[in-house]
């Protein structure tokens, strides 16, 4: 079996991290259930390019026992667990294609392996494997029924295509999924990426300034906890309605270029280029932390930064020092990649339980609906999207109520009134 990997002998203790992580996926594993069942993705090759977790693993074994035929690569040079990696490779037979710290030719040369398995179906956390087929090898599209999309940034992309009309096939938006963003972004990215911060610099939130770049979905969860840990947040944005919604929320709300001199940690989370400038940075208290927690590091204009520098230096794993000329020192976290995948493990499982059982149950739609699909970009069916919610309730114990007969017909009647 083809694979890259860093090493198979990880695969035992890889195992053992899976099943911790699967225990709490209830309703991933109730699909993977049904999936042994019904083999409904019987033939199917799917190709995936996602962050290489324990949490992914639950999802390439739910895939597997529908019958599909798995391929996977890291949507992340920072973001793989080797071993993890390793144990699909060797406990699940599954071809994987990721190593921790690899290069962008190595990133890239991963993703053509996968798509050279000519997969039916693509599921992508960022657009990477779906842009990369479509520019360097457009004579497989055809092949292709239709693709998943995990994150904000990768729906953006997409969207990008379909209206310039460069996208080949349908692709369902995961991400736009109530039980997704609502929780995933929110729940999952504001723990991580503390997780990720505290775990990189070992440093107190209490009594800091933390300044979130970004306040939809992942700016909230983020600021929530920070909040939580007891800093003093501060929140940058572009759109008044967000930004309003911010100062409502408790937090201050400033330009970068004031935020920057207050700030003692900074996170960007807007899916945007550029967030935190050359300018930003000469501004910056000394000793200022840096990170993203948007999927790309292009939030953070490190080029800029080491142009602005005199020297740098790795002072811990993952804390990399710049000595900015005639200005401060700065940290930056990760390579400015995603910290909470970076310097910790992402999200917590039972959060990605729902974000991969839409994975698992869009890929069992496209297959459903090849050839009916329109060729756009579409969010999940509501009734999918509630009924992971339904499961989910009922795995944690909770039970709601139903509307009653005569609650049915008043919500469908306009006669009447008080």
């Amino acid at each position: 079996m083809n694979h890259d990997i860093k090493d198979i002998n990880l695969a035992g203790k890889g195992n053992d991290r899976i099943e911790w992580a699967a225990k709490s996926m209830p309703v991933l594993r109730l699909i993977r259930e049904r999936f042994e069942r019904e083999k409904p993705l019987a033939g199917l090759r799917l190709g995936l390019c996602l962050h290489v977790t324990t949490e992914t693993a639950s999802l390439c074994r739910a895939l597997k026992a529908g019958g599909g035929e798995v391929y996977l690569c890291a949507s992340n040079p920072l973001s793989t667990q080797d071993d993890v990696a390793a144990a699909l490779v060797k406990v699940d037979g599954i071809p994987v294609f990721a190593v921790k710290g690899e290069d962008n030719r190595r990133y890239y040369g991963h993703i053509e392996s996968v798509l050279g398995a000519r997969p039916h179906v693509t599921m992508d956390d960022g657009a990477d494997l779906l842009s990369t087929l479509h520019a360097k090898m457009p004579e497989l599209v055809g092949g292709v029924m239709g693709g998943t999309e995990e994150t904000t940034t990768g729906v953006i992309r997409l969207r990008a295509m379909a209206a310039e009309g460069a996208l080949k096939y349908p692709v369902v938006a995961v991400n736009d999924a109530m039980t997704k963003h609502f929780f995933d972004n929110r729940y999952g990215t504001g723990q991580s990426t503390v997780d990720g911060i505290v775990r990189a610099t070992n440093r107190l939130l209490a009594g800091s300034v933390f300044v979130v770049a970004g306040y939809g979905w992942c700016g909230r969860g983020v600021a929530r906890r920070a909040s939580g840990m007891g800093a003093r947040v501060v929140v940058t944005e572009v759109d008044p309605l967000k930004a309003l919604e911010a100062i409502m929320d408790g937090y201050d709300v400033m330009t970068m270029a004031q935020a920057a001199r207050a700030g003692d940690f900074f996170v960007t989370v807007t899916g945007d280029v550029n967030v935190i400038r050359a300018e930003h940075f000469r501004l910056m208290k000394d000793g200022a932390i840096v990170c993203n927690s948007g999927h790309f590091n292009v939030e953070l204009d490190l080029e800029g930064l080491a142009r602005e520098s005199e020297g740098r230096r790795e002072v811990r794993d993952y804390v990399e020092e710049f000595r900015i000329k005639g200005g401060p020192t700065v940290y930056v976290l990760g390579e400015g990649r995603l910290i909470n995948l970076a310097a910790a493990e992402g999200h917590p499982s039972s959060v990605m339980d729902m974000s991969f059982a839409n994975q698992a149950l869009a890929a069992e739609y496209v297959r459903r609906n090849e050839g009916k699909l329109p060729l756009d970009v579409f969010p999940v069916p509501e009734a999918m999207d509630r009924e992971i919610a339904r499961l989910k309730l009922k795995a944690m114990g909770y039970g709601i109520d139903e509307l009653t007969p005569e609650q049915v017909r008043y919500q469908a009647s306009w006669e009447a009134g008080t």
